[in-house]
């Protein structure tokens, strides 16, 4: 494939990725207007979104396994399929039971990453692969403004909540064609520089053996253990953020809308420029990208500690240090998922990076519930503070961990493929 054809793919994921993050997140600006709908409660609330995490969590290692031994592609296709038929079923609901049922089976799709992750991995080398997962995790946060847009601006115009769930839902469709006709799967390990050149290659399929060997790799203990402390203060500024703005330190919506918009977008750009700089590091030493990750949760527990013991009157104060804070949290994420593809074959690949969302998802499932408990007991600027510098400290000590053992995983990792081309 051109250089030029695999940027089409990236762009095609990066919609993908865009759109679904839309879909997905945009229902908690929606929560009103569907609690109005339905007349629920903040509880019958709360299984709305708690449904489509399990479902998801309890589907990651599934997804992971289909993806190592069948086209990922087609998969990937199927999933944006199943994200426009399950939204525009949630859209149809007309009763509680059913709409939480539907919500619940959009987290089937929710769980499909792994794949688009390991297909991408294919078409690029070590040496760039952080920068094209940061390019395509700017979609997450750009989908989440989006989101909100929609639901808060578009819903009300076009006749409700229901209307933008079949706009989604459609393009979800559409994606899924594009998808289906152009992008096409690429023979596992083709981006390894061993096999890079070569015209044909041997195909590598799935095994178990090879599956448990990713347990064995010291470099995942430290990777699995930072994934789940590492989902805390997102889940925690997600959930909970906007209402520490609204309830403690007195923003309107106006405010809250003009405080945070720029911060996600400047957290966007967070995840391009960790995967560059990881890209970056990772061509003088194989320790780059670990190193880069431990910068980025240290200056982000320091720039958040900051902005929540900032005066409440010293608005642009707190704004220029959440804005700081925004650059330094996702410096790992692009990172992360670099660095499971440096110590594991390509023919597992995916199963090991569904282990590790498995993980976070089994993380993110707590901390709502923690940060809660929390607040109710003293208050959510505690709350936040405390989960996030808790979670950022072991995610540094983790790192710390990792520097010791990527060397040799990674070297590891590299004689196998030299074998193997050796080999062909």
């Amino acid at each position: 494939m051109s250089k030029n054809n695999r940027w089409v793919v990236v762009i095609i994921f990066f919609f993908f990725m865009l759109l679904h993050q839309t879909d997905k997140l945009m229902i908690g600006s929606l929560q009103v207007q569907i609690s109005d709908d339905f007349g629920i409660s903040n509880t019958q609330w709360g299984l709305v979104n708690s449904g489509a995490l399990i479902v998801a969590t309890v589907l990651y290692p599934i997804w992971g396994y289909l993806y190592d031994r069948y086209a990922r592609a087609k998969l990937l296709a199927f999933a944006s399929f199943v994200w426009g038929a399950t939204t525009w079923l949630n859209a149809l609901a007309r009763s509680f039971g059913f709409f939480v049922a539907t919500r619940a089976s959009t987290g089937i799709d929710d769980s499909s990453y792994p794949g688009l992750y390991t297909l991408v991995s294919d078409y690029f080398g070590p040496t760039m692969r952080g920068k094209v997962y940061g390019i395509l995790q700017l979609a997450q946060p750009i989908g989440y403004l989006v989101g909100m847009i929609l639901a808060l601006m578009v819903a009300p115009a076009i006749g409700g909540w229901r209307s933008v769930f079949y706009i989604t839902g459609s393009l979800g469709l559409v994606i899924a064609v594009l998808i289906y006709f152009f992008v096409k799967d690429m023979p596992r390990g083709k981006a390894e520089p061993e096999f890079e050149q070569m015209a044909e290659m041997q195909t590598f399929k799935f095994s178990w053996d090879e599956a448990r060997q990713i347990f064995k790799k010291k470099t995942m203990w430290f990777i699995f253990a930072q994934g789940f402390a590492g989902v805390f203060p997102w889940n925690v500024i997600t959930y909970f953020f906007f209402a520490y703005l609204a309830r403690e330190r007195g923003y309107d919506e106006g405010s809250i809308l003009f405080t945070m918009a720029p911060v996600i977008l400047i957290l966007a750009s967070g995840y391009f420029i960790g995967g560059s700089l990881g890209d970056f590091a990772f061509k003088r030493t194989r320790k780059g990208r670990i190193i880069v990750s431990s910068i980025g949760v240290v200056m982000g527990a320091i720039f958040i500690t900051l902005a929540l013991n900032t005066p409440i009157e010293a608005r642009n104060q707190f704004f220029i240090y959440m804005c700081l804070t925004a650059v330094f949290m996702p410096l790992s994420s692009a990172n992360v998922i670099a660095t499971v593809y440096d110590v594991t074959v390509p023919e597992v690949r995916s199963t090991a990076q569904a282990t590790e969302y498995f993980i976070e998802n089994a993380g993110a499932a707590f901390a709502p519930i923690l940060t809660g408990l929390i607040a109710d007991a003293i208050d959510l600027k505690t709350a936040i503070l405390l989960i996030c510098i808790v979670a950022w400290g072991l995610c540094f000590f983790f790192y710390l961990g990792a520097l010791f053992t990527i060397d040799k995983d990674t070297a590891d990792l590299r004689h196998q493929m030299q074998d193997r081309a050796s080999t062909m």
